[in-house]
């Protein structure tokens, strides 16, 4: 589902087809009747930077295995982009 789509329906400015709503309870592994008529607490949002390196590396283990895959091949890109910095940094000061 496309943000603005996600968002009209967030705010209640358009409602949920039940091909969408159908594809919503698949990924969630609920069924449509769990989540029409659900009833408990919403889970609270999660923000990593206020969290310990452990503690964020444990909510990493959480997520899926091709979510943890591409988080990994971020923090590897950017590590990478640093060294190649650090690296050119370093050489071209001692020009």
């Amino acid at each position: 589902m496309h943000r603005s789509n996600y968002s009209k329906v967030e705010s209640g400015q358009r409602e949920l087809s039940v091909d969408a709503l159908n594809k919503v309870s698949k990924y969630f592994g609920m069924t449509i009747d769990q989540i029409v008529n659900f009833d408990g607490a919403m889970p609270q949002e999660i923000t990593v930077e206020d969290k310990t390196m452990l503690e964020q590396v444990i909510l990493i283990q959480e997520l899926e295995p091709d979510e943890k895959t591409m988080v990994f091949k971020m923090v590897d890109t950017f590590l990478t982009k640093k060294r190649f910095k650090d690296f050119f940094q370093k050489n071209v000061a001692t020009l």
